[in-house]
């Protein structure tokens, strides 16, 4: 009976070996930086250190953004109110009534008419640049 009994303790220790050989080989292979997803995990880990930078970079962008800005308002807000106190003032100065003119004999001949413009007056210009269109992604 103890022989039958340690034939059944080798054979479970022999069972027990060979499963921790499988599941370390398949471990090994789950882990592995450029296949498993060891690699997944990893370039996953490096995406976020990026993504990190950027937003913080970001935030730093809108922050010094968000104080121009609200300086350039606050000038804004100062002006206007100088300039509605400059066109109060101009409310209060009298007008002044200039001289006829004295009359005249002929009327003054018509100006010479001007020589038709070469170039076009306005010029349209497209809002797309050719040299930013590779930048936007």
């Amino acid at each position: 009976m103890d022989v039958i009994a340690d034939i059944l303790l080798a054979a479970g220790a022999i069972g027990a070996g060979i499963y921790c050989f499988v599941l370390g080989r398949r471990l090994n292979r789950f882990n592995d930086l450029e296949k498993g997803v060891g690699g997944a995990v990893a370039v996953l880990s490096a995406q976020v250190d990026d993504l990190t930078r950027t937003l913080n970079a970001a935030r730093q962008t809108a922050s010094v953004s968000a104080e121009t800005l609200t300086d350039l308002t606050q000038r804004a807000e100062d002006m206007s109110r100088r300039l509605e106190l400059q066109m109060a003032s101009l409310h209060d100065i009298p007008d002044q009534a200039s001289p006829a003119p004295p009359p005249t004999a002929a009327p003054p001949a018509p100006p010479a008419p001007k020589p038709a413009p070469t170039a076009p007056m306005f010029a349209r210009r497209s809002h797309f640049d050719d040299t930013t269109a590779g930048d936007s992604a």
